[in-house]
């Protein structure tokens, strides 16, 4: 069997920045740190990438190319079991790239490029939303208005945008650890997915209650 090829140093860089970033939050990681991570020079990162925006830009690239290719599942929700698996898939992205929620005010603060970039994301994410409610109501599992069809979407946005951060500040030193991945994942899909609640009659609604008990994860703190 040919063994693989060895990662490209430009791909080795960002992969070891993503993992510095997400332990401990980008503002704090040097580019001198990320070329020690690695064990090459600085001068040899800085050929691939100049600076450490240019890392953040390549990044937050790589995220918006995964979040575009799962938002489209929305489309095919049928039923609150393919709601919750889109929900949790979700947050799985989420959390790969959880500096850029954990950190984004202040990356927002610093890299100009990413405004308008989050901003798109934003808008794709609420539209995701939308079309998952609809798929629900159209399916006879929500019963809801246009405009709380959008509210809905809008509050599940905020939630999933900062759901993290919550779970940051109740636990520190601990809560955006790699143990603590599956735990964080599930509780931020829960949250989201009751949210619904109130719109469903009450079969779906114990059927949803069930399916969040089902995967229930205790908190981190």
């Amino acid at each position: 069997m040919a063994s693989k090829a060895p990662r490209r140093t430009a791909e080795r860089i960002l992969a070891s920045a993503l993992g510095l970033f997400n332990r401990f939050g980008e503002p704090n990681v040097a580019t001198t740190m990320v070329a020690a991570d690695l064990g090459i020079s600085p001068g040899n990162l800085y050929y691939h990438y100049p600076g450490k925006e240019d890392i953040v830009n390549h990044l937050f690239g790589q995220f918006q190319d995964d979040m575009q290719a799962l938002l489209p599942a929305a489309q095919d929700v049928k039923d609150l079991e393919d709601a919750w698996f889109f929900m949790h898939s979700l947050f799985e992205l989420v959390w790969r790239y959880r500096f850029l929620y954990r950190d984004l005010n202040d990356l927002l603060s610093k890299y100009r490029q990413l405004e308008q970039q989050v901003k798109q994301v934003l808008a794709d994410k609420h539209a995701a939303f939308l079309t998952l409610l609809k798929r629900l109501g159209d399916q006879g599992w929500l019963t809801q208005s246009p405009t709380e069809r959008d509210s809905s979407a809008t509050q599940m946005l905020v939630m999933l945008t900062w759901w993290l951060s919550y779970e940051y500040v109740r636990d520190p030193r601990h809560a955006l650890e790699d143990a603590n991945a599956q735990g964080g994942v599930s509780r931020g899909a829960q949250q989201v997915l009751g949210l619904l609640l109130p719109y469903l009659q009450a079969q779906p609604k114990a059927q949803l209650t069930a399916l969040l008990q089902m995967y229930n994860a205790p908190p981190s703190a």
